[in-house]
């Protein structure tokens, strides 16, 4: 499988989003299918997944997802040394169901410490900032998650949600080669605000993340064929699905990128796996662009 960059790890060139198995508008689907769902996704060759410490049913079930991850890989038979796992902290998330953010230093590293423990390492392998604590300088949070960093709990770092400023200040506070990722939404449906973040990674050696690459869990992922003619037209002519082809697209917008597409059923993420092998032409990607950006 296509293998890319993502700090000091290899990883394929889809990564799978594991949110919906814990939380996917306002269900969680049976047990045994995200477990499936997640053995699915590493048996066709995907080896980064993606989770968070809010990814749950409910506020007092945080790390539903990483438990759920940590389950998966334990009962998969391939290598799991193969696997890289990124989860985030930054979110809060209380007592009826009041969310907020906090980048303080004792709060990361309290979700760094409850990460180790749910995900069963000794080291997490790439820890994002999910989204930038207002009540706070933006360089103060990074210079936290660094900290966290030099003590050995983090391998690498990333940014969710943020900003071509925020990126500039990551990249200043971590150093050239610091910053290992960046996840933004990204998607035909949502891309105005993140275009000038996808290519600034490129310009800086950062990989680039979308998520909800196809359109999010909210049905949009289903419509892509109707909403966007130019994917239809790309998708009959390979014969194969319109995420595919968007997938596709967006791998072709440059080495770096790498999408999560999420799935709660095995047939989804087998789906996106295969986007990973399937060639655009570059008359496609530029129509695509052209029709899509």
């Amino acid at each position: 499988m296509p293998q890319r960059r993502l700090g000091q790890f290899t990883v394929s060139a889809i990564g799978y989003g594991a949110m919906p198995i814990s939380m996917s508008n306002g269900t969680v689907p049976p047990r045994d299918q995200g477990i499936q769902t997640v053995h699915s996704a590493l048996d066709a060759g995907i080896t980064l997944i993606d989770t968070a410490d809010i990814y749950a049913p409910s506020w007092d079930s945080m790390g539903h997802n990483e438990l759920y991850v940590a389950e998966a890989l334990g009962s998969w038979t391939g290598d799991r040394s193969r696997i890289v796992v990124a989860t985030k902290a930054g979110i809060t998330r209380a007592e009826g169901e009041t969310w907020g953010r906090d980048g303080s230093r004792d709060y990361l590293r309290g979700r760094v410490e409850a990460s180790l423990k749910n995900l069963g390492v000794d080291k997490l392998d790439l820890l994002y900032l999910h989204r930038p604590d207002r009540a706070m300088l933006y360089v103060e949070v990074i210079e936290n998650l660094a900290a966290l960093k030099q003590e050995g709990l983090i391998a690498e770092i990333g940014v969710s949600n943020a900003n071509v400023e925020e990126i500039r200040i990551a990249i200043d506070v971590l150093g050239e080669s610091g910053l290992a990722a960046v996840q933004n939404e990204f998607s035909p449906k949502f891309n105005h605000t993140s275009i000038d973040e996808l290519r600034l990674c490129a310009k800086v050696g950062a990989a680039f993340l979308p998520w909800s690459p196809l359109g999010g869990t909210g049905g949009d992922a289903k419509k892509l064929g109707e909403q966007y003619p130019a994917i239809a037209e790309v998708a009959k002519a390979h014969d194969v699905s319109p995420q595919q082809v968007t997938l596709a697209w967006e791998l072709a917008l440059g080495e770096h990128v790498i999408p999560i597409p999420g799935a709660s059923r095995p047939q989804s993420i087998l789906d996106s796996a295969q986007a990973m092998t399937l060639q655009l032409t570059a008359e496609e990607i530029e129509a695509l662009s052209a029709s899509l950006l």
